[in-house]
């Protein structure tokens, strides 16, 4: 597949390397010679110094013979005119555009980014992608990682194996036999710096982070038998009102969380406009890492604290002290992949990485066929991937055990008809069951075959 992309940024040289990596035909446009050298030194992969929304330099990177063009500079409107120009005079059949600004999104402008007016085909927000998984991760204290899949009857959950988890050093049959009636799947353990997918006489050690796949009324069940039983927060911190904590404040808000919040932001103005557009929540106006503003906003008797400002360090540091503050766990906002190893030794529970979340969302629409869903795992280690089955599927009609499937994924739930299905040697998987399954990198190609209908891209 021929890809071309704005913008070399962060989210921009990711999607880059997961692309190149897979020997995709991949061209990469920003007006930074820095990043583009980048992109040359370090990819396989071509650069071109230039503006991406000119047709001249589209020209020349190729978007003639592009399948898709991928807009993520820091600019909405360059990434709109990007797309439009590479399908006005490209034809580019598939054009993703990455908009910031919510005001392009409101309901009542949803006919802009049609194929009569502005011909965008997906539309990716980093503020409300990020926003949504903070949310979850409120949702589901003691899960490092949780994502939705099949309509949100299915979950993926990544939980750590603390020393005194119950489910250590027990091998996953023994598991399935002790609680038949679970309905979730070990699908995949990060171990030190690997990840491995494991078999039925494996087992997890203190320390091990275990990807559990499991029906939507489990997840809770699942966590409680790896030893997670914590409360929902009832009082949160938000540190930092920018437009992904007020996301956050309004939709714990809409949603009635139950938990009583507070916004500490460092810039007047802004803490004075989130003010007026939140109802029930506190505005503090000042910086999260000085301490009396913290106390201020009650850290020390505070379930949680979530910091995400645009600055990593102010992220890290407001959440170690918060917690030296007395605030039980944090939460924080990471762009930079390498803090992200020195997290736990720095007390910080548990992180995001929106540029991770922006990948995934982009690789939903990059992968060939039936593809419906996409997570990338540690940096692109691995892939969970919700598929649907198709009666040419080599997967149709026959039992699992007796599919010869690469060792490097497991099947971790089907969903038939809106019910759950525990997958097992026995299972048969039919024609239109979506399937979610977690794939090593290597396997990803083989999980894109199996659901694969025609070249076409979906």
């Amino acid at each position: 597949m021929k890809v071309v992309i704005c913008g070399a940024g962060q989210v921009g040289y990711g999607i880059a390397e997961r692309l190149a990596s897979e020997r995709n035909d991949v061209s990469v446009i920003d007006t930074s010679r820095a990043l583009v050298q980048a992109i040359r030194d370090n990819l396989d992969a071509r650069g071109f110094v230039g503006h991406g929304a000119q047709p001249d330099v589209l020209a020349e990177a190729g978007a003639e013979q592009a399948d898709m063009i991928i807009a993520v500079t820091l600019h909405d409107e360059v990434n709109m005119v990007a797309c439009q120009v590479a399908h006005s005079l490209f034809n580019v059949p598939t054009k993703i555009a990455r908009i910031r600004s919510q005001s392009y999104l409101r309901p009542h402008w949803q006919d802009l980014f049609s194929t009569e007016n502005m011909p965008i085909d997906v539309i990716i927000s980093p503020e409300i992608e990020v926003g949504e998984m903070v949310l979850r991760r409120i949702a589901l204290p003691g899960a490092m990682d949780a994502v939705r899949f099949a309509d949100d009857n299915i979950a993926m959950v990544a939980i750590e194996c603390s020393e005194d988890c119950p489910v250590v050093n027990t091998p996953l049959d023994q598991l399935t036999d002790l609680f038949p009636d679970l309905n979730a799947t070990v699908v995949g353990i990060w171990r030190g710096d690997r990840l491995f997918i494991p078999g039925s006489n494996d087992h997890m050690v203190p320390g091990d982070v275990a990807y559990v796949v499991a029906e939507k009324t489990h997840v809770r069940r699942a966590l409680g038998l790896f030893g997670h039983e914590e409360p929902e927060a009832g009082r949160i911190v938000i540190v930092g009102g920018g437009n992904i904590g007020y996301y956050v404040a309004q939709q714990i808000e809409k949603r009635n969380f139950g938990a009583k919040i507070r916004v500490v932001e460092d810039n007047h103005d802004r803490a004075v406009t989130i003010a007026d557009g939140l109802k029930r929540t506190i505005v503090l106006h000042g910086s999260g890492l000085d301490q009396t503003i913290l106390k201020e906003a009650d850290i020390g008797t505070s379930d949680l604290v979530v910091a995400l400002t645009n600055d990593d360090k102010v992220n890290i540091l407001s959440s170690v002290m918060a917690k030296r503050l007395g605030c039980k766990g944090n939460l924080a906002l990471l762009n930079n992949a390498d803090y992200q190893g020195f997290t736990r030794m720095l007390g910080i529970d548990a992180f995001i990485n929106p540029r991770s979340v922006t990948i995934s969302r982009v690789l939903q629409h990059v992968r060939r066929g039936r593809i419906r869903a996409v997570h990338s795992i540690q940096n692109g280690v691995a892939e969970v991937i919700e598929a649907e089955a198709l009666e040419t599927s080599p997967l149709v009609g026959e039992p699992l055990r007796e599919l010869d499937l690469p060792d490097n994924l497991r099947i971790g739930a089907i969903l038939r008809n809106g019910v759950y299905i525990k997958p097992t040697g026995q299972t048969k998987i039919r024609a239109k069951d979506r399937v979610v399954i977690f794939a090593a990198a290597a396997a990803v190609r083989h999980v894109e075959q199996m659901f694969r209908v025609s070249l076409e891209f979906f």
